[in-house]
């Protein structure tokens, strides 16, 4: 291997006239949570299922764990949740996982404690057809879990849970990359990116648009000024960042600047007679930089309605 548990190089999926996929290139390293991050129907499930060997590609190439996907030996190190969970209905959910832990060649009480992990150890008993759709979506996690995979593959694994059980789930997928294994996880929910991935990659339209940490993907550091009157602020504004460091923005100024510019911007700004309202972090949101590299135009400014789901 070459340091890397995931490699996609210019991957391609066309189905006749359609191209689901085009051209994806990314890497998933040893102990990250990578995201996936794109709206409804821009590709992330069908790379997924590339990369697990569930439809060969149209074209480029892919490597998990250094082997072809698919491989015997590569889904013996993978656990994946991809679209909805598939398990009898006429069994419990502890029996269910039972029936994969035997097949894997592990013993019923790895399937009890999966069932414990995800938070379904009292409703074990019962059958999968009574289960809630946020339940049958843990038991899903739960076989993923199974064997302690290297690699998790999830698609949406928050799906169908409430605020409690997100958080959650949250919390198991930092735990399992804290032990060392791998997490690559799609998702349409910014907010639930933004806390646990350490590197996303975004996606639309079948594209890759961008790959990198939460922090490079938000940009460099700024600040928010709001004072009176605006034209001496900015003139002290502009002396200590810079002339091109600063501009009008938001009935305010905003300065190209790190934190520890804001003593010495208020000292000055106090010492020449002006009244300083407010200085802040105005560093962006994933939310406005997902909106502005997916959006009708890609580059200009952010038009994100405030919810933290795309849809």
């Amino acid at each position: 291997m070459d340091g890397t548990v995931v490699r996609a190089e210019r991957l391609t999926k066309r189905y006749a006239d359609r191209l689901a996929v085009d051209s994806v290139s990314l890497t998933v390293r040893p102990g990250e949570v990578f995201g996936f991050l794109g709206p409804n129907g821009a590709g992330k499930t069908t790379t997924l299922r590339m990369l697990l060997g569930l439809i060969r590609p149209s074209g480029g190439r892919a490597s998990v764990l250094g082997a072809r996907p698919g491989s015997p030996a590569v889904l013996a190190r993978v656990g994946a949740l991809v679209e909805g969970p598939g398990f009898y209905p006429y069994l419990s959910g502890r029996d269910n996982l039972r029936v994969l832990s035997r097949y894997r060649g592990l013993s019923d009480r790895a399937a009890d404690a999966a069932l414990d992990r995800v938070g379904l150890g009292p409703r074990g008993g019962d059958r999968f057809r009574s289960y809630s759709l946020g339940m049958k979506q843990r038991l899903g996690v739960a076989a993923a879990l199974l064997g302690d995979p290297d690699l998790l593959v999830l698609d949406e694994p928050t799906n169908g849970l409430d605020p409690a059980g997100m958080a959650d789930m949250r919390r198991l997928l930092v735990d399992v990359a804290a032990g060392g294994q791998t997490v690559l996880l799609s998702s349409h929910l910014l907010a639930e990116v933004q806390e646990i991935c350490n590197r996303v990659g975004v996606i639309a339209e079948g594209r890759l648009v961008a790959e990198g940490t939460v922090a490079d993907l938000r940009g460099a550091d700024a600040l928010l000024l709001r004072a009176h009157p605006l034209d001496r602020a900015l003139a002290v504004a502009m002396q200590l960042a810079g002339d091109d460091a600063v501009e009008v923005a938001d009935a305010g100024l905003r300065l190209d600047a790190e934190a520890s510019l804001v003593p010495r911007l208020v000292r000055e700004l106090v010492a020449d007679g002006v009244d300083v309202l407010e200085v802040r972090a105005a560093e962006r949101s994933l939310e406005e930089v997902f909106f502005q590299m997916t959006g009708p135009d890609p580059g200009g400014p952010p038009s994100a309605p405030t919810a933290q789901e795309v849809s």
